[in-house]
């Protein structure tokens, strides 16, 4: 085997996607992307029992080549009681996923949210159906 071809196959196989401890029992692996998804669902603004990912407050979600996540949210309101500790909250939570490097939350409220901006199950959730 040449070397070319021993880089090739080494640069492949630390590309790949690896399965999380415990030798992946867990169930299919999920994609970074969906394991932040899961993270952000598990946030919520505590006056209302529906999490921010339903809610429709956050409004991008990236992720580099180096797993820096980076979450651009809003809130209900400017005057939201949360407004200081659940940015916090969602950048600690993001952190301890496996493999994320860095994550950095941005507050917006470019575009203003309104209850348009909630998925179907939570107006569901909230009785707005």
């Amino acid at each position: 085997m040449t070397s070319e071809e021993i880089n090739k196959i080494t640069t492949e196989s630390s590309s790949e996607h690896k399965p999380p401890l415990g030798g992946g029992l867990e169930g299919p692996v999920k994609s970074l992307e969906e394991r932040v998804k899961d993270v952000l669902k598990t946030c919520y603004d505590p006056e209302i029992p529906v999490n921010i990912y339903e809610l429709g407050l956050i409004y991008e979600t990236k992720i580099n080549e180096g797993n820096d996540v980076f979450v651009k949210m809003t809130l209900t309101s400017p005057a939201c009681p949360v407004a200081e500790t659940l940015p916090v909250e969602v950048e600690q939570k993001i952190k301890t996923i496996p493999d994320v490097n860095s994550a950095k939350v941005e507050i917006t409220f470019d575009p203003p949210w309104n209850k348009d901006m909630m998925s179907e199950e939570a107006k569901l959730e909230l009785g707005m159906w």
